[in-house]
C-alpha cells in the first residue's frame, strides 16, 4: 500500500514537472531509474537503458534552449501543449505501481494528464501575458523560471515523491484560483 501511494505521488509531481518541460522530468526519470531510484512498472524499463537516456539529454538540451529563443518558445508552446499531457501520462504510468489496470490508468489519465495540462495552460497564459507585456523580451525570464519549476519538481518526484505530490497539487489549486478570479473580472 505504501509503494503504491509513493509512486502515485512520484507519478503525479512528475507530471505536473511536464507542464513546465516536456523532457526534464522524462530525463530526471530516466536518471532515477538507470540509478536504482525509482522503480518503473513492467514495459517502462527502457527509460533506462543508454539509447534512452542520450536521447532525453538532447532532447533536454534542444527544448531548453529553444524556449530562449522569441519567436521559437511561442511555436514550442504550440506543440509543447500535447505533448506536456502525454508526457505527464507517460511518466505517471512509468512509475505507478501496485495498482489494477483500469485503476493505474484512470490516475495515469486524469491525474498525470490532468495536471500536466492545468500547469502546461498556464504557462502558455503567462507566456502570451509576457509578451504582450513586454514584447517577448521577459519570456526569458519567465523560461528561466519554467526550467527551475521542472528541474525542482522533477528532483522531488524522483527523491522525495510525498513532497512533489504536494507540489503538484499546490500548483493545480493556486492555477485554479488564479483563473477563476480571472475568470470573474
Amino acid at each position: 500500500m505504501v509503494d503504491t501511494v509513493v509512486s502515485l505521488a512520484a507519478g503525479l509531481g512528475l507530471a505536473a514537472a511536464c507542464g513546465f518541460r516536456v523532457f526534464v522530468p522524462l530525463l530526471a526519470l530516466s536518471v532515477g531509474a538507470r540509478f536504482g531510484y525509482v522503480p518503473l512498472s513492467e514495459g517502462f524499463a527502457w527509460l533506462s537503458s543508454d539509447a534512452a537516456l542520450v536521447a532525453l539529454t538532447v532532447a533536454t538540451l534542444l527544448e531548453v534552449g529553444a524556449y530562449y529563443v522569441p519567436w521559437l518558445d511561442h511555436v514550442l508552446d504550440v506543440a509543447a501543449s500535447p505533448a506536456a499531457i502525454v508526457a505527464g501520462m507517460l511518466t505517471s504510468a512509468a512509475v505507478v505501481t501496485d495498482l489494477t489496470p483500469l485503476l493505474k490508468w484512470t490516475a495515469v489519465i486524469i491525474g498525470g494528464g490532468g495536471i500536466a495540462a492545468i500547469v502546461q495552460g498556464s504557462t502558455v497564459a503567462m507566456r502570451v501575458g509576457s509578451t504582450a507585456h513586454t514584447g517577448g523580451l521577459g519570456n526569458a525570464v519567465l523560461a528561466t523560471a519554467e526550467l527551475v519549476a521542472a528541474v525542482l519538481t522533477s528532483g522531488l518526484a524522483v527523491f522525495i515523491p510525498a513532497v512533489a505530490a504536494g507540489v503538484a497539487l499546490l500548483l493545480g489549486w493556486g492555477i485554479y484560483r488564479a483563473t477563476r478570479k480571472r475568470l470573474r473580472a
